[in-house]
């Protein structure tokens, strides 16, 4: 199959700014793509990378999408090479586009995302409301122990029968990861309130992998790696050196759609599918292959709609304004 490609870069500006152990977070800023092939359906993608997560940079995308001709081909599309992962999500999207129909799950199938620090309880009862039942709060951020002050807070604050899942972004030591655990297991010991935490999300560095696979076998809480697999190819490393656990996984920069379903369906991994704040257009795309892949009923990653203003026009905007 042959298409004509263009593309237009843009930019949207978080309605506050996202705080995360790898630091602060102000514009997302990506490129979305359009193929038309010769009977001149349209397939749109979206590259959306996060350089600091474990993808290319935008600037390496963009180096990309400048040097491909007007005309391209599937053999150019899948053969884009694995130091662009957010890119080979893009353009087999694009491909793809229209090609399946699936139910997009309601607010009470996805995570809503809470802010860092204290302005998690005031964020708690608006996303309540607008049906969220499983929450995932960043932790690594601040100061542990007016972290575990706030997380005392929070687990009287939310309602019953809620999940609640703690992002680290890899921003905890040994001891702070095994004090987080204890915790929550003491919790779960004690505690007559009935909501759960669901995991502790990467609570140590990439590099240090043998120790998460460590405290993943001595506390009842469970671990999930993000950072460690974002992508294709550190899914399998992480597989194959004998992680059982659950896996995050963002398909916006995970790489090839066709390679992870191959992969989760030989494997039959616990996967937890999340977002990398994309538009409406990477979003469809990772929600169809949420759709296709997930295990466990988890509930998934992109309750975070309310992170940005809601432009119903945008894209037709981007096309026609450059």
């Amino acid at each position: 199959m042959r298409y004509q490609f263009k593309f237009r870069p843009y930019q949207r500006r978080f309605l506050r700014s996202l705080t995360t152990n790898h630091g602060k977070w102000d514009i997302r800023e990506g490129i979305i793509l359009r193929l038309t092939d010769e009977s001149g359906k349209v397939g749109w993608g979206e590259i959306a990378p996060i350089s600091w997560f474990g993808s290319e940079t935008l600037e390496q995308a963009l180096d990309f999408c400048r040097q491909l001709p007007e005309r391209i081909t599937d053999e150019i599309i899948f053969s884009i090479r694995d130091e662009l992962p957010a890119c080979q999500f893009g353009f087999e999207s694009a491909c793809e586009w229209g090609s399946e129909f699936f139910s997009i799950p309601n607010t009470q199938s996805f995570s809503g995302l809470l802010p860092s620090g204290k302005a998690a309880l005031n964020q708690l009862e608006t996303l309540w409301q607008q049906g969220y039942r499983t929450f995932k709060w960043k932790i690594g951020v601040d100061a542990i122990a007016d972290e575990l002050e706030i997380f005392e807070s929070l687990i009287q604050t939310l309602p019953a029968f809620t999940k609640l899942r703690l992002d680290a972004n890899g921003g905890l030591s040994y001891e702070e990861a095994k004090l987080w655990l204890w915790t929550c297991d003491n919790f779960k010991a004690n505690s007559e309130l009935p909501l759960e935490i669901e995991f502790i999300e990467q609570p140590l560095p990439v590099e240090q992998f043998q120790g998460m696979l460590e405290l993943s076998t001595s506390y009842e809480t469970a671990i999930a790696i993000d950072e460690s697999v974002a992508t294709l190819g550190q899914l399998a490393t992480c597989h194959q050196q004998g992680w059982r656990g659950i896996f995050v996984i963002k398909p916006g920069i995970v790489g090839s759609p066709s390679r992870l379903r191959k992969f989760c369906h030989q494997y039959q991994i616990d996967t937890v599918f999340s977002s990398v704040f994309e538009t409406a257009i990477g979003r469809l795309a990772a929600l169809q292959l949420a759709a296709e892949l997930s295990q466990n009923n988890r509930a998934i990653g992109f309750g975070i709609d309310h992170f940005f203003e809601q432009e119903e026009t945008w894209l037709q905007s981007l096309w026609n304004d450059l």
